[in-house]
């Protein structure tokens, strides 16, 4: 084993304890798996840790201008990553109730970038319902259907394949044939490891999970607190 290779697990573990500590994502608004998954609540972490994590944290802004999970400027100022499941109750309220206002007010004027990771927690169906999403975004319906999935009521129903359809519908998906073959191919589950992946790496455990420019954020939280977010990201990123 060459020795820049034996380094490459240590590197990783450092990575990923430092991380670990700096997102503590313990937040009563955050839902995680009942199955034992979920991690228990970690310990803030000091100005001396926070900062290079959150640098480190801040490079998983993909700023890809062809990504069809985003929303925004692959340059604007601020970058905000969201690491969610369709059958999370506490997603589909930020969805509804605070996503569509950061959307209108830093979106629109360029400040803000949004970019959709799947971090399905929830079984079989939150897998399927993270692949139908995906196949929506060939079709550049990505933004339909996850309103259409998280729209009051849509979880209640599943995301069994009919219902993934019928969303796909709802969202105006032109092509249901290549909407099927894209959702059952291995893109789309190249697509969902990479996400799951980086989110476990980070030590994401529960959804909603959130980081602005690197700051973590755990829980569908007030306007008010993405607000304050995104401005301070603001005003350091001038």
């Amino acid at each position: 084993m060459s020795p820049s290779r034996s380094k490459k697990p240590l590197l990783i573990s450092l990575g990923v304890a430092l991380a670990a500590v700096v997102l503590g994502l313990a937040s009563w608004q955050a839902t995680a798996p009942e199955d034992g998954r979920a991690a228990r609540p970690r310990s803030s972490a000091s100005a001396g840790e926070e900062l290079p994590a959150r640098a480190e944290l801040q490079k998983l802004a993909r700023r890809d201008a062809g990504d069809k999970l985003a929303v925004g400027r692959a340059d604007a100022p601020v970058v905000l990553i969201e690491y969610s499941d369709f059958k999370c109750g506490y997603c589909g309220k930020f969805a509804r109730d605070t996503e569509p206002e950061l959307i209108k007010k830093y979106v629109a004027d360029g400040t803000l970038r949004i970019e959709w990771r799947n971090f399905p927690i929830f079984g079989a169906e939150s897998e399927a319902a993270a692949k139908a999403a995906w196949a929506a975004g060939r079709q550049d319906r990505f933004t339909q259907f996850h309103a259409a999935a998280y729209a009051e009521g849509s979880k209640e129903k599943g995301f069994g394949e009919e219902r993934l359809l019928e969303l796909a519908r709802e969202a105006g998906v032109g092509d249901l044939e290549r909407f099927k073959k894209d959702m059952a191919g291995p893109e789309a589950q190249e697509a969902l490891t990479r996400d799951q992946e980086e989110g476990y790496r980070i030590g994401v455990s529960s959804t909603p999970s959130f980081l602005i420019n690197g700051r973590p954020i755990a829980g569908a939280r007030p306007l008010a607190a993405f607000t304050q977010a995104v401005e301070q990201a603001r005003a350091a990123a001038r």
